[in-house]
């Protein structure tokens, strides 16, 4: 008998722009290649096709959390001074106006506001990771956008929100960087401030009071070296508060340009059970 699979939640670092589709010339050649081999082999991890994937990156904030309803977005190639063939990457996943519909009526039944946005494209939080991890764009994709101010608790509730849709066969994934401080990665050595706040990051996430100490991350030591601006770790939280109740963990680990770079999954993974369709 076929059962319907409950998705795990995950947050993903998306690397620096188009990083994994270009020769890399800041640094040594191989830089990216673990993280590009990891996402790579995600989707087998995860172990069940989605229908659907939110995903909620570090590069689209609004004044109230904004749900791409497009059916055929396009690609916003909003990087700046890489190799003119990282200008031409296509990935030519669909949209989902219904699963828009859904994401509002869920935030709305949570009490909290949002609004649609047909217009604007995947940016490269999104399609650069998922054109990794899945390819051959045959999945369905809505990004949903940050709330400005980003505020951890409110984050953490879209999360709660957004929850019964790993039940709908929707992957729900976060995209950032658990360490994003341009200053640091640019100073030519090992960055201890990394090591340091991806040791907290780490026991935080794994802890039973983990959305509790999400919603304080400041207070972690070199919070602020880590994150200077958070909005590259707050997908995180959504991704943790999707997930309350369920263990979460550390699955990849690298040292880029320095600094320690991590990816979490919250909730187990889906198994090898085909979805009710």
């Amino acid at each position: 008998m076929m059962t319907q699979s409950t998705f795990p939640t995950l947050f993903v670092p998306h690397g620096a722009g188009p990083c994994f589709f270009m020769d890399w010339s800041m640094g040594p050649p191989d830089t990216w290649d673990k993280m590009r081999d990891w996402l790579s082999q995600l989707s087998s991890d995860i172990g069940v096709k989605p229908k659907a994937i939110v995903l909620i990156s570090g590069h689209w904030e609004e004044p109230d959390f904004t749900i791409n309803n497009g059916a055929n977005p396009p690609l916003l190639y909003d990087y700046s001074g890489f190799p003119p063939e990282t200008y031409r990457i296509q990935y030519s996943a669909p949209g989902s106006p219904e699963l828009a519909e859904r994401i509002h009526e869920l935030f709305s039944h949570a009490g909290i506001a949002s609004r649609y946005d047909s217009q604007r494209g995947y940016d490269h939080g999104a399609f650069i990771p998922l054109k990794v991890i899945y390819p051959k764009a045959d999945i369905r994709i809505v990004q949903v956008s940050l709330k400005s101010g980003l505020d951890p608790a409110s984050h953490i509730a879209a999360g709660q929100a957004l929850a019964p849709l790993r039940q709908e066969g929707v992957l729900i994934v976060g995209s950032g960087m658990s360490y994003h401080n341009m200053r640091g990665f640019f100073s030519g050595g090992p960055i201890p401030d990394s090591d340091r706040f991806d040791e907290w990051l780490t026991k935080a996430v794994s802890s039973p009071e983990r959305n509790e100490k999400l919603r304080n991350w400041q207070a972690a030591p070199a919070a602020r070296q880590a994150h200077p601006r958070e909005e590259h770790l707050i997908p995180l939280l959504v991704a943790s508060g999707a997930a309350e109740g369920e263990n979460g963990r550390k699955i990849f680990s690298d040292r880029v340009m320095g600094a320690i770079v991590s990816a979490f999954q919250f909730g187990n993974s889906a198994g090898s059970q085909p979805l009710v369709t």
